[in-house]
């Protein structure tokens, strides 16, 4: 006969062998999964190739039809979406001219002196220095400008010279500075 110690043993090692035994069998099933089913989520270079052109598919027909690309509304005022208006521009103005931008849009101004001009007491942002630039005030150059609204810009100093050279992102338009009429004083009768 068998002592208990014995059985104690041969149980507890037929326990171990046994679940040993399912963690094989287990295992092997996981390498007999094909790559790509749903227990190997494998992902292929076609696969991403596919994806990305249904992708690119989508985008351009999101520009017709409703504006939008992707969901996101377009700056106000720009013909071109949203997704274009992202490209870095190079744009030149000369004393007499201001670069005005879209709401959202962002000026670097690489050289020349220029100074900043707004419709209204609040300006731009120079998100360089963390300040608030109002109407009249010089732009640092290398420093990257925002545009919160519409109507707000830049003009080229007036020197002889001077060519503004402006590093663009988003909408924006060229205008000439309007001539400021003097102004008669109102005679007393």
């Amino acid at each position: 006969m068998l002592s208990n110690k014995t059985r104690m043993k041969k149980s507890l090692v037929l326990t171990v062998c046994l679940g040993a035994s399912i963690l094989v069998v287990g295992g092997l099933s996981e390498l007999n999964a094909q790559p790509g089913n749903s227990q190997d989520p494998l992902v292929t270079k076609s696969y991403v190739d596919k994806q990305i052109q249904e992708l690119k598919a989508e985008l351009g027909k999101g520009t017709s039809g409703s504006g939008t690309t992707g969901g996101n509304k377009p700056s106000e005022g720009t013909d071109k979406p949203e997704a274009e208006n992202t490209s870095l521009k190079i744009v030149t103005i000369k004393p007499g001219q201001m670069l005005i931008g879209k709401a959202g849009a962002e000026f670097v101004v690489r050289a020349g002196k220029s100074t900043v001009f707004s419709s209204d007491a609040s300006g731009v942002s120079d998100l360089t220095d963390g300040k608030d630039l109002t109407n009249g005030m010089t732009v640092v150059n290398n420093h990257l400008l925002l545009f919160p609204r519409d109507g707000r810009g830049i003009t080229a100093s007036d020197t002889p010279k001077n060519q503004v050279v402006v590093a663009v992102r988003g909408g924006y338009e060229v205008k000439q500075v309007p001539v400021e009429e003097p102004t008669e004083k109102q005679t007393e009768n």
